[in-house]
């Protein structure tokens, strides 16, 4: 089984120019040509032409699963997944943090060529004792490897190298590299990340660095290439 996943904060669609145009981001997605792909900071218009996500699913031969975190006037905004393949399974764990912004993870498993694959997609908070919260949220949810393969993937906000968001989850995904995502322009912080279980099915980890995708949003993708016998 070969996968190619993505996780991308598209910030609103806002590019380093300062415009807004979904119409960049589904050609930066169309340039990777994944097969699941993790967004945050989706926004959404449900039934109206002007629709980001229907645009999004139609460029790539998609179907979104919604993890809508917050209403804003006739929009939605949060999370959202993009498969190919739809998944057997969907759920959502609230990860929210008392006085801060609502956030959600997207747990999701596929039948894929034989095997069960598990992908847990969020976008964890600003603040640290936010973050350390909402990990010990997740990491149960990996903890009985039902699977044959897991993965945690999305925008960490984790700019603190060893903080103690990251340590705990390096001891369920140990080995698990990464790489420089934010800013998009010179990326100078691994913010999003990409965990695989079982390590070993992790190819190829990598930012996608494309002259558009460090225009189209103030994060580059994080691409991971995965292969399971």
């Amino acid at each position: 089984m070969k996968l190619k996943l993505v996780t991308w904060n598209v910030h609103r669609y806002v590019g380093g120019d300062g415009v807004a145009s979904h119409r960049r981001c589904a050609e930066v997605l169309r340039e990777i040509d994944a097969d699941i792909i993790a967004l945050q900071e989706v926004e959404t218009h449900p039934g109206e032409a002007r629709d980001a996500l229907a645009y999004l699913c139609a460029e790539t031969g998609c179907q979104a699963s919604d993890g809508t975190t917050m209403a804003l006037g006739d929009a939605r905004y949060g999370n959202a997944l993009l498969t190919r393949t739809p998944p057997r399974e969907l759920r959502q764990h609230d990860l929210s943090f008392p006085g801060r912004e609502p956030r959600l993870a997207l747990d999701a498993v596929f039948d894929i060529e034989g095997h069960s694959v598990q992908l847990i997609a969020t976008h964890l908070g600003l603040r640290p004792a936010e973050r350390r919260a909402q990990v010990r949220r997740l990491v149960p949810l990996f903890e009985k490897r039902h699977h044959s393969l897991e993965i945690l993937a999305g925008d960490l906000n984790e700019w603190f190298l060893w903080g103690r968001p990251l340590r705990m989850l390096h001891r369920v995904f140990p080995g698990t590299p990464h790489h420089r995502t934010w800013p998009a322009s010179l990326p100078l912080l691994s913010l999003d990340r990409i965990w695989v279980h079982p390590r070993h099915a992790l190819r190829r980890l990598h930012a996608h660095r494309s002259p558009l995708a460090r225009l189209a949003s103030d994060h580059l993708p994080l691409v991971a290439e995965i292969e399971l016998a």
